[in-house]
This record gives structure tokens, sequence and C-alpha cells, in this order.
């Protein structure tokens, strides 16, 4: 007879690529992941992994069923939430994805008090700019920044109009001056994020529905949003953020909008789920609550 727990660790060994990361995230040992694999095979008469003692991949026996064993523990995870009391329909864990510099400082406080109007519920938030692969990586939802175009999940909207603003602190301004062009851009410390060892030090701005690039440099750089926030706060040069990530900096006169003629290039945000089957209650609400407090924000955006 297949098990509901074998079921479920062969799921996450195909996102893994590891027994022993699959055990270690189900807090049991890499012989017992093994051995519930094994009974799978034997139940389907196919194999399921190729394995090696350097790797683990999916047979494409496997990577056929995959689909329909995730199909199969959505639907069950889908009829336990039908069976729920109607009066406490928000529980169980969801497991969130959510970029470093919005989720400390702004997503946290959102996602207490929404865990304190429902006790019933556990979070579990993982911190990071790595875009998360929804399909593979161990979270239920992500809220990710950009435009998305991809039709394999589903993208809630939550901020449209946020967009990217030129940013510096009082201090760095009185000892540097102002810029009163993009052009001035070139003469200051850029404070530049990098992703997957790309640097994004082209800044790309509109003015009267004319397009400009401008190529910036600068001393300090960093794969975490979060750390070129802190930066421009400390007065190490200018940054250019999204205004979700820094309007409360703004409002509380750490930092200051520069060059307001220019508009930054759009930065989108979504929550991000698998499948529309995903969108249960919970997903819902929390949706709900994130684009209330993202409205907020975006009221004082600079036009």
């Amino acid at each position: 007879m297949l098990r509901l727990e074998d079921l479920t660790l062969f799921v996450r060994a195909s996102a893994l690529n590891s027994f022993s990361e699959t055990a270690r995230e189900a807090g049991l040992q890499p012989a017992q992941v093994s051995t519930a694999i094994k009974r799978l095979e034997k139940i389907l008469n196919v194999r399921l992994f190729a394995r090696s003692t350097r790797s683990l991949r999916l047979t494409p026996e496997g990577e056929n069923w995959l689909p329909y064993a995730i199909e199969a523990l959505q639907a069950l995870e889908t009829g336990m939430e039908q069976i729920q009391p109607a009066n406490d329909e928000v529980r169980g864990v969801l497991q969130i994805a959510v970029p470093s510099d919005l989720g400390r400082n702004i997503m946290l406080r959102v996602f207490q008090a929404f865990r304190h109007r429902h006790p019933a519920l556990q979070l579990k938030i993982l911190f990071s700019d790595q875009i998360a692969d929804v399909f593979k990586d161990p979270v239920d939802i992500a809220f990710r920044y950009g435009i998305n175009d991809d039709a394999s999940f589903v993208a809630l909207p939550l901020a449209p109009n946020n967009r990217r603003v030129i940013v510096a602190s009082p201090g760095y301004l009185e000892r540097f001056g102002e810029p009163k062009t993009i052009a001035d851009l070139t003469h200051h410390n850029a404070l530049t994020y990098l992703l997957k060892g790309r640097v994004f030090d082209k800044w790309t701005f509109t003015q009267d529905g004319n397009v400009h690039h401008v190529a910036v440099k600068g001393s300090m750089m960093s794969d975490d949003a979060e750390v070129i926030r802190r930066l421009a706060i400390s007065g190490e040069g200018i940054a250019f953020k999204s205004w979700l990530d820094v309007s409360e900096d703004v409002a509380a006169g750490r930092l200051k909008v520069l060059l307001e003629q220019y508009q930054g290039d759009a930065v989108p945000l979504s929550l991000i789920c698998p499948h529309r089957k995903q969108l249960s209650a919970t997903v819902r609400l929390l949706h709900e609550a994130v684009k209330q407090r993202c409205d907020a924000l975006l009221e004082g955006l600079p036009q």
C-alpha cells in the first residue's frame, strides 16, 4: 500500500536532488528516505531515481510520475482544508519566501499581525533575494518583484505601480552635494546591487516619455538589498531602490528622494503560487493584508 509519507519524501527529494537534504528537512535519517523511495519503486515497479555516489536525479519514469504525485498531495491538502471547522479555517503551516529588505522591514510586521489574528496558523518565513522556485523550493507562496509574464504560476498583484527611486541620506548630500540631473550620478558613489554575479550598474529612468540610461559606479556593492539600504542610510552613497523598501526611511527623514523629475523603472510586487488550487483562504487573507499595507505605502510615492 502506498504511504503518504513516502509520497511526500519523493516530491521533496525530486526538488532537492538529495536524500540527505530531504532527510534533514524532514528530521529523518538518510537511510529512512532511501527506504521510503525503494518502497515506492517496488509498488510502482519502476525506478524513480538514478543514483550515484555524487548525484541524484529523476529517471524519465520519475519525471513522468512527479506531477501526478504533486497533484495527489495538493488534492489531499485541499481536502483537509475543506473539512476544517468554519470558525478556524486559517490553520496549518504556511511557508513563505520574501525578499530580504522588504521582508525584514515591511512584511514581517504584517506577518506578525496576521498570525496573531489567526493563532492556529504557523508561518515559516524564508528571507532571501534569490528568486524562489515555487515548484521546487520548500515554499507555498513567494513575494516577488518584477513584471510577471510566466503563465506557469499564479500571480496576484500587490503593488502594480511600485517603482524605483534614487535616494541618499542627508549626511551624504551635505558632504557631496545633491545631483541635479541623472548625468550628475556618474560623479557620485553608487551603491549597486548584484544578483548571481551580475552587477546592476545601469540605471533606467523615464522623463516625459523618453527613456534614459546611466552607467554608475561605486566602491560598495552587495547581493543583499537590505545591505544596500543600510549603506545608504549610513551615508555611504546613492542607491536606486524600490519605493516600498525605502518609503518608511523617507518618511522618517533617514533618506531623501532625489531627481524626482525622473521616473525610475517599474518594480511591481506580486504574490506568487504554483497553482490556483493553492489559493486557500489563508493565502487570500494574507494577500489582502499585505495589499492593504502596500497601498498605504504607495500613497507617499513621489509623482
